[in-house]
């Protein structure tokens, strides 16, 4: 009984037995205090006239009189020597190992951890955090979030895939939607909005976000820079963007308690077939378990308070659902193409190695050159895919392309059998591709006519020498209008027998 420690309370209710003509072995027989402690407190009050009718001293007077021994003075901290620059990594966050490792690495210092634990405990005593509760309307705010799901095995096609969920939480009625995502995409991030919004039924006026790449592509505490896609969406929807201060989750508390519950109540101990019946499980929890909970700081059912209170006051969901749409700034490449996600767009030639605006819906792809349209393709999905405008091309490239075998054995055929013959002749050759070739030939049309071209065709084909350069040398020295009869020499015992450029019959060189 001597060591124990007494309230102010307490001493003065003793003084009020005594009043009452209690002795001290009373007092110590109902446990109040003991006979020792008891005598000294009736000495003291008896001196300063507490027991004499009138009122019982207060808490401050009694202190002052009881004469409570100061505290043992506390020993100095080894850290004392290094406080200053403990205290100043403290206050950027470092944490205590790291410090400890520090003070060994920089000053030698032999202490323990433990003794670089209990300074930090001090330093945190001395500047406790400080929180204040934000109050909303009904329909006033929404707090929004991911979270890390689960590894999700498809039983359909054996493949394993990571998640994350997208937390809506409603900062009035603490009603939530969820939904298991893959990726943390623009795209995925608006049209996890635009469904959260249908299953509400209604728009809030207040987005409070994080600092995703996915809506803010600059963190600033006075400016941030919303994304352009998520910019149009609030325009769309009608709500305000309120993006936290960098590195201050504690400014969306209510959706960052959503994610932990999610966490912690409905992904332990569950089986997951398929992302969609990951999906199916979470809005029937969603709906059931957390919606009908007593909430721990409203008191009331989430799901009772927005249907009762909340959902008359939303904001109604527009009339025709806003265009969600991603924005992206590329560049457009010497091949005439951008990437977008893994897959190829074209733009015409001119804007290559420029800056372009990419808005790319579900089904489309659209590239901006100074607010005006430069190239519309449908949106592609498999990875490497491209897509192709030919009037994007350079006219070389364009003719290249357009100007096939086939076609050039049709323009050959057009022309004549010699030309034709030609033409098939350079497309059987096995080694080379002789498509530019080709191309050339039957080109010469243009410039020497249709009747010049079979004529050097014809020659080229009667000396073997099917080849661009034959025909071209033909055409420039005018040997296509010569004759192509055979010599002399090729009449004695046809020596010439048109197998070879050069080559005569051995017989008729060794005749007599």
């Amino acid at each position: 009984m001597s060591n124990r420690r007494f309230e102010m309370y307490e001493y003065r209710q003793v003084i009020y037995r005594m009043r009452l003509g209690e002795s001290d072995r009373a007092i110590a027989k109902a446990g109040l205090m003991g006979r020792r402690k008891a005598a000294e407190l009736r000495q003291l009050a008896r001196c300063q006239g507490w027991l004499e009718k009138g009122p019982l001293p207060e808490d401050a007077q009694l202190a002052i009189h009881l004469g409570k021994k100061p505290a043992a003075a506390a020993s100095q901290s080894s850290i004392q020597p290094y406080a200053g620059d403990v205290k100043k990594w403290f206050e950027s966050g470092i944490q205590g190992t790291t410090i400890h490792q520090a003070l060994e690495r920089k000053f030698g210092f032999s202490g323990s951890y433990s003794s670089v634990r209990r300074y930090l405990a001090t330093l945190k005593q001395q500047n406790p955090a400080v929180t204040t509760i934000l109050d909303f309307e009904p329909a006033e705010a929404a707090q929004v979030d991911f979270g890390k799901g689960p590894k999700i095995k498809d039983v359909f096609t054996g493949q394993q895939i990571g998640t994350w969920f997208f937390v809506m939480t409603l900062a009035f009625s603490r009603h939530q939607y969820a939904e298991f995502v893959t990726d943390q995409k623009v795209a995925t991030w608006l049209g996890c909005h635009r469904r959260a919004f249908e299953f509400f039924g209604g728009v809030v006026r207040k987005i409070i976000i994080d600092n995703p790449k996915c809506a803010i592509t600059k963190a600033c505490f006075r400016d941030p820079v919303v994304q352009r896609a998520y910019g149009q969406c609030a325009e769309g929807y009608g709500f305000i963007i309120s993006p936290c201060p960098p590195a201050d989750p504690k400014k969306k508390g209510r959706v960052e308690s959503g994610v932990k519950y999610i966490k912690r109540n409905f992904m332990p101990l569950r089986d997951f077939r398929s992302l969609a019946d990951a999906n199916g499980q979470l809005k029937h929890w969603i709906l059931q378990t957390a919606g009908n909970r007593i909430h721990g700081t409203t008191k009331q059912k989430p799901l009772s308070a927005f249907i009762e209170t909340e959902k008359p006051l939303l904001a109604p969901l527009p009339d025709v659902p806003p265009e969600l749409a991603t924005w992206a700034k590329v560049k457009l490449h010497g091949n005439c193409h951008v990437q977008f996600e893994k897959c190829y767009y074209s733009a015409p030639f001119r804007l290559v190695h420029q800056q372009l605006w990419l808005k790319a819906t579900e089904t489309s792809v659209k590239l901006f050159r100074q607010l005006q349209l430069v190239a519309a393709h449908p949106r592609l999905k498999k990875p490497g895919a491209r897509s192709t405008v030919d009037d994007h091309l350079p006219p070389e490239a364009l003719a290249y392309k357009m100007q096939d075998p086939q076609w050039c054995l049709k323009q050959a055929a057009r022309i004549g059998p010699g030309c034709r013959a030609l033409i098939e002749q350079l497309f059987s050759d096995r080694v080379l591709d002789n498509l530019r070739a080709a191309q050339g030939i039957v080109g010469f049309a243009k410039k020497y006519g249709r009747k010049r071209l079979e004529a050097a065709c014809q020659r080229a084909m009667l000396f073997d020498n099917p080849k661009y350069r034959a025909v071209k040398i033909i055409l420039q020295k005018g040997l296509d209008q010569q004759s192509c009869e055979p010599s002399a020499f090729e009449r004695l015992g046809e020596a010439y027998t048109g197998k070879g450029r050069f080559g005569r019959n051995i017989s008729t060189m060794l005749i007599q």
